[in-house]
């Protein structure tokens, strides 16, 4: 895929991924779905739901997930709410440019242009809050994420990004 295919698609992804309402027992229900999806991958990463107001709403480490994880998720978090897009999204438009975060004023060590922070959009409200993952390469942690917010939402054509 070419910069500007994974970027149409990551648009695509953000505009079909949008939930009617997002509760404290959604995120639980997400979060779990989640956890499943990490599983059944053999995945070690941090998963963590977030809402802009800055209340983690679920948050679980697998073993072998630290502190560093969680640096990662915080920088992650801060992207998604900035931008409104995923991090995914917003890494590819910086490589597609030639510019760096700091082109954009975003500290890189407060924030991060790298797949696994998606935004959740409430359809008629706006971005409220992420999904976050932490642990796998910046593609991986991006998929994951889309793979169960489809499933949760029950969206079964959902455009995927294999390797970029």
């Amino acid at each position: 895929m070419t910069i500007d295919e994974v970027i149409s698609v990551l648009e695509m992804q953000e505009e079909i991924l949008q939930f009617s309402h997002f509760t404290n027992a959604d995120a639980w229900t997400l979060g779990n779905m989640l956890v499943a999806e990490a599983q059944r991958r053999g995945a070690s990463v941090m998963i963590s739901i977030r809402l802009n107001n800055g209340f983690t709403v679920f948050q679980y480490g697998f073993d072998g997930t630290n502190l560093y994880n969680e640096n990662w998720i915080s920088r992650k978090q801060k992207t998604v709410m900035v931008t409104e897009k995923s991090s995914l999204h917003l890494a590819m438009v910086l490589r597609r440019s030639g510019e760096t975060l700091e082109d954009m004023m975003m500290d890189p060590k407060e924030f991060a242009a790298s797949g696994g922070g998606f935004p959740i959009r409430v359809e008629e409200v706006g971005v409220i809050g992420s999904v976050l993952v932490s642990g796998m390469d910046p593609v991986s942690d991006h998929d994951l994420i889309i793979k169960a917010v489809s499933r949760y939402l029950h969206i079964d054509e959902v455009p995927r990004i294999r390797a970029v």
